[in-house]
């Protein structure tokens, strides 16, 4: 586990000085429901730059996403475990070598093992979630990320185990609380049955990320227009490493990771401690006013 150091951050082009994150420390060291000691800086940098340097936004966005990791014990509790190290045997996530042309990371999901009985859709989305957090840790904040799903291998079966907590749990988190700049969904040899997929999706969409999503089927012209297609795997129709070789070298770092993971458990809301009414999950879901993050579209 290598983090990417302070200084390389603060010399990316993105207006971030250390002056910016020590007064950020300073609020932060001023509320006492925030686990203030196990929030690094790099924890800072991440959430100030994907507010586009607003603090007050930053200091809303940071609250909601360690509020979140306290509420979505489904996504954020007991993160590594042996359920996602044999996900990930059967289940491809990974960062391509190549970005965009803008410089976006596309992260890139597929299944590896198509049987149905060995897809957990929880576990999933906690190991996304988990991929992005380790290469954020060594490369630190990004221009933007796209999600990429290639739906190579996927059925019927597969969406009969996608369970609505869940979905609704994770499309919540990465619009209003990831640390990261979203820029763009896509989808990926899309099957005729993705409408059923999108009828799932859409209740939990804002119209911003609903306007993100590109869908490409598997004779679709455009995807060239969005990234290099070569950056896909070679054997996902691109120049890359194949499919394996990247899952090889994720599932190294993940392991890697463990220690991290168990630390990362810290980062939690203590409610007892927040000023004025505790939050709740019903809070969350039962008319939050507005939005803080906001997403853009390219």
């Amino acid at each position: 586990m290598k983090q990417i150091s302070l200084d390389e951050e603060y010399e990316k082009d993105t207006g971030i000085t250390p002056q910016d994150i020590a007064e950020l420390r300073q609020w932060l060291q001023t509320q006492p429901h925030l686990p203030e000691k196990y929030i690094t800086d790099l924890d800072l940098i991440l959430a100030y730059h994907c507010c586009h340097n607003s603090s007050g936004l930053t200091k809303q966005v940071l609250d909601l996403n360690l509020t979140l990791r306290t509420l979505f014990n489904n996504i954020f509790k007991d993160r590594y475990n042996d359920r996602i190290e044999k996900l990930m045997s059967d289940l491809l996530l990974t960062p391509l070598s190549m970005r965009t042309k803008e410089g976006y990371v596309i992260l890139y999901a597929r299944l590896l093992n198509s049987d149905p009985k060995v897809f957990h859709y929880g576990d999933a989305v906690k190991a996304v979630l988990m991929v992005i957090e380790l290469y954020q840790y060594e490369e630190g904040t990004w221009p933007g990320m796209l999600l990429t799903v290639d739906f190579k291998g996927v059925s019927l079966a597969h969406l009969a185990k996608i369970d609505l907590f869940s979905l609704q749990h994770f499309l919540y988190y990465l619009q209003e609380a990831i640390l990261l700049r979203l820029k763009g969904m896509h989808f990926l040899n899309a099957p005729p049955f993705i409408d059923k997929l999108l009828l799932m999706m859409k209740p939990f969409m804002k119209k911003e990320l609903m306007d993100m999503l590109h869908i490409h089927t598997a004779d679709s012209k455009n995807l060239k227009d969005y990234f290099p297609i070569e950056a896909l795997p070679n054997d996902s129709g691109g120049n890359a490493e194949s499919n394996e070789k990247h899952k090889d070298m994720v599932l190294a770092k993940l392991k890697d990771y463990k220690p991290y993971f168990e630390e990362e458990s810290n980062k939690r809301v203590t409610e007892s401690l927040r000023p004025g009414k505790q939050k709740t999950i019903s809070d969350i879901f039962g008319g939050v006013e507005g939005s803080f993050k906001k997403l853009e579209i390219d």
